[in-house]
């Protein structure tokens, strides 16, 4: 009996100490056309931190530095065939997303190395494309989130910045 409460007691203690992520995982999909579009990330928040920025200002993701779009390990994209995005050919398979955001034009990295912890081990050299966007302000996003519509427009809102792309 006494085996039996204390097995029970661990077992409530370890509920108790299971919490939601900081950043929890999150996938955003869709068909567009014949082409199925999976994006697997995760949802980082605001939390009263300055988001996009400068690095004098200690943005949490400074302008001119690849980001890993999301948190934990690289967002990752796939296309079950090959696409253009942004009028640009892509190779259908698994990208590592990453990002380069800036005041006024964000560079969208497709990444070979689709495995990857943020973006610390990244290398350009890697790339299988880039494309340019632009950023506009929106209503304020506490948690990052990337949403894909059928019409192939795949937006990336966090803060209050909104940059989108697209895929055909």
């Amino acid at each position: 009996m006494k085996k039996l409460l204390i097995l029970l007691s661990c077992i409530l203690s370890f509920g108790a100490l299971a919490q939601t992520p900081a950043s929890p995982p999150a996938v955003a999909s869709q068909k567009v056309g014949k082409t199925q579009v999976m994006i697997k990330y995760a949802k980082p928040s605001v939390k009263g931190r300055l988001v996009f920025g400068t690095k004098e200002q200690k943005a949490l993701v400074p302008y001119g530095e690849v980001w890993r779009t999301g948190a934990n390990e690289a967002t990752t994209i796939e296309f079950s065939n090959d696409v253009l995005v942004q009028g640009k050919p892509l190779a259908k398979g698994v990208y590592s997303l990453l990002t380069i955001p800036g005041p006024t034009e964000w560079t969208i990295i497709f990444n070979k190395v689709s495995k990857m912890w943020g973006a610390y081990t990244y290398k350009a050299e890697e790339d299988a494309l880039r494309v340019t966007a632009k950023p506009s302000e929106h209503a304020k996003t506490e948690q990052f989130t990337i949403g894909i519509s059928e019409t192939g427009q795949v937006t990336l809102d966090w803060d209050k910045t909104s940059v989108s792309f697209y895929v055909k």
